[in-house]
């Protein structure tokens, strides 16, 4: 399949391991041979980590690609993808966010020539990528709009630093992806989440996360009922000791929003809660139709879809520029990025996110 290798500078923008993911899972889809440089040059451990190792391993397993450079520590990659093809595959981040992982390889398995099963090993509820609950309860609901249904089964909850978590991602290929149009808010009718401690953690915490994370709620928003769960995950499904909180505001145009936060040792539990919620309220404030986290994952589905895509966002991320940028070098879409001109936004960051997507076609269907 090889045409002209890209080349990807990976110190630029977000400078990091988004951009490996969305590279190498566009060069698998679209049979571009691929050279990343500089990978996280700028990074106090510069070059691949142990997560994006698994991550492009998983890829050239996907497609029975070539992939060369790929150890801990190397700052150059490249990669000659196959054909993607679909069964069964596994991939340990040892403690990252397994949600990395389907990151990654979800666009992927979307266009092989049968369905796909992931078993994908690691942090389920990690630092530094979405907890798997926001994966399930925001992300999943909204990607499936482009026209895919995914199934996600959490067999086991792992947490920083230990990781052992597992989770089955289970996904039929489509022939196409539809276009999305995310533009209108509506206004907020329902609020929920849970509170976990898992291991050693009372349950007091949980109570006392999500009574804080209410509270903090209620003093901006009082007239909806705020139904956060206090959970205590069973020990045969939860591998360590982690607790953390996941809320989620719900519109009634069908928009979902969420705010997360992770316990640490010495923080006390209405600290976490409250993190949670004032970064639901701030995703809440902006008047876009996706938070800021939903943003960038977003962004390769809008690319590859059959015509023309709009989500209406607050303040774009470096990771949402990062991931426009590359699409348009390596798929070849058309992004525009402009002000939102609806007068209700007039005063604040509100932005449309449009794009021409390529109209890739499974080859295989």
């Amino acid at each position: 399949m090889a045409g002209p290798r890209v080349e990807v500078d990976g110190s630029i923008m977000e400078g990091g391991g988004q951009i490996l993911r969305v590279s190498t899972a566009l060069s698998c889809l679209l049979g571009l041979p691929l050279r990343v440089q500089k990978i996280r040059a700028g990074r106090s451990t510069p070059g691949l980590r142990p997560q994006h190792l698994s991550g492009l391993e998983m890829i050239r397993d996907l497609c029975d690609g070539q992939l060369e450079g790929a150890e801990i520590g190397s700052t150059e990659i490249t990669f000659t993808p196959e054909k993607i093809k679909g069964g069964i595959h596994t991939a340990d981040t040892k403690t990252a966010g397994v949600c990395l992982l389907m990151q990654v390889s979800m666009p992927c398995v979307l266009f092989a020539a049968s369905p796909s099963e992931l078993h994908l090993k690691g942090g389920t509820n990690a630092e530094m990528a979405p907890q798997i609950d926001y994966t399930v309860m925001v992300f999943k609901p909204i990607v499936e709009k482009f026209g895919f249904i995914f199934n996600c089964d959490i067999k086991t909850r792992g947490y920083y630093p230990k990781g052992g978590g597992e989770v089955i991602v289970r996904m039929s290929p489509v022939k196409q992806l539809n276009p999305i149009n995310l533009t209108e808010r509506g206004c907020v009718t329902k609020i929920y989440g849970r509170a976990f401690v898992a291991g050693v953690l009372p349950f007091k915490v949980a109570k006392d996360m999500a009574a804080a994370a209410v509270r903090c709620i209620r003093k901006e928003i009082r007239d909806l009922y705020v139904n956060i769960q206090p959970v205590q995950e069973p020990k045969d499904q939860a591998f360590g000791n982690g607790n953390g909180i996941i809320i989620i505001a719900e519109t009634s145009t069908g928009c979902l929003f969420a705010g997360s936060s992770l316990g640490k040792r010495g923080v006390n539990a209405d600290k976490v809660g409250i993190e949670a919620a004032e970064m639901l309220l701030a995703n809440l404030r902006h008047g876009g139709t996706v938070d800021e986290y939903l943003q960038d994952q977003l962004i390769v589905f809008m690319a590859l879809a059959n015509g023309v895509s709009r989500i209406k966002t607050g303040p774009v991320t470096l990771h949402t520029q990062t991931a426009i940028h590359f699409a348009e070098q390596i798929a070849k879409a058309k992004f525009i990025v402009k002000k939102s001109e609806d007068e209700e936004d007039a005063a604040k960051d509100t932005y449309i996110i449009e794009c021409q997507g390529i109209g890739m076609t499974n080859p295989n269907l």
